[in-house]
């Protein structure tokens, strides 16, 4: 989240589910609006995430950009904002989805790992794929060292998929992305 409001994005609200979110202290800190909906406090999934849209609606927002939103949300949820969903996942998808990515990534002794900014669908982690980025896993890489050079490349292509979006240069295809000017949509670190 921090990285889409450094890149000087539109950023109208950050909206969590948690009072703690780290999140929330930074935008207030830059003047942008917050709001929690604790999940917690809701007798249903159904009856939060009705809670929670409404709140998003209340800022008309034209994209809705996930960020360590850690939950899985109803079909109902997604086709609200279908469209105008992003998520970003740390690995490549469709390897690797849901929890414990850099952990599974080294048991499996994959070469590359990474990031996916992906258009949200009711299946978890799954979507048209937006961009992507790839960094080598080394031989002396832990879960924590990956995950380090996977989140600094989420911070490169988090904002640079919102910005294609909100210039209107995502054109979706059936289940696959392609971008207007024909950017790559695959960044490969040597880092």
């Amino acid at each position: 989240m921090q990285a889409l409001i450094d890149a000087g994005l539109p950023v109208a609200a950050v909206i969590s589910n948690r009072a703690d979110a780290p999140g929330l202290e930074i935008a207030a800190a830059r003047g942008i609006a917050t709001a929690v909906v604790e999940h917690r406090r809701f007798a249903s999934r159904a009856a939060f995430e009705n809670a929670l849209a409404g709140r998003v609606d209340e800022f008309r927002p034209r994209l809705v950009a996930l960020a360590g939103f850690m939950r899985v949300l109803a079909p109902q949820f997604v086709q609200r904002f279908q469209g105008r969903l992003l998520n970003i996942h740390p690995s490549l998808l469709p390897a690797f989805p849901g929890l414990g990515t850099h952990e599974r990534a080294l048991a499996a002794g994959v070469k590359v790992h990474g990031c996916t900014v992906h258009f949200v669908t009711a299946e978890l982690d799954s979507g048209p794929i937006v961009i992507q980025a790839a960094v080598a896993v080394r031989a002396e890489d832990s879960p924590a060292s990956l995950a380090a050079r996977v989140l600094a490349q989420e911070h490169v292509i988090y904002p640079r998929a919102v910005r294609w979006f909100l210039e209107d240069r995502l054109l979706l295809e059936g289940e696959r992305v392609r971008v207007k000017g024909g950017d790559a949509q695959l960044v490969v670190s040597a880092a």
